[in-house]
């Protein structure tokens, strides 16, 4: 592998999440911007496939876990935990999910969704909290890729 055209991979990537993604999160959403549940996979998907490009999501194939591990360090542990168990989703802001990426991975995101870094930092906020929720149905991150995993969900 040349290392040129990971950057394309990583989009590439992204894209193939951002639409499994889109499906998981479902096409209503909350509110007015046409197809929010595929803009939010898509937001999440560019996110997570930065986050595994760059080295940054810990995971592997399975960058969630590191994400996971990035809010938690970042003070935000049981908002985080509250989305892997089963109780009640605790919310977060935008400014503290900007706070808790790498700058260059909120950047890359928002670059491939077309919309500014604070607007995808709002929109991961909105999203993140439902993804990780229905992707952990047992209370924990089960193992395996990403692609793996949302597609075990049947959803």
């Amino acid at each position: 592998m040349r290392p040129g055209p990971s950057a394309k991979g990583v989009t590439m990537a992204g894209n193939d999440l951002g639409s499994l993604l889109g499906g998981l999160l479902g096409g209503g959403g909350q509110g007015g911007q046409g197809g929010q549940g595929g803009g939010a996979g898509n937001i999440l998907g560019a996110l997570l496939g930065a986050l595994s490009g760059n080295g940054q999501g810990g995971g592997g194939s399975n960058p969630l876990g590191g994400l996971m591990d990035m809010l938690t360090k970042s003070g935000l542990a049981d908002q985080a935990q509250s989305w892997i168990g089963t109780g009640e989703n605790q919310p977060v802001s935008g400014s503290q999910m900007a706070d808790a990426l790498p700058d260059g991975a909120l950047r890359q995101a928002a670059e491939q969704a077309g919309v500014s870094p604070e607007q995808a930092a709002d929109q991961i906020a909105r999203s993140l909290p439902q993804a990780v929720d229905k992707l952990s149905p047992g209370g924990s991150i089960p193992p395996g890729s990403l692609e793996d995993i949302i597609r075990a969900q049947n959803l």
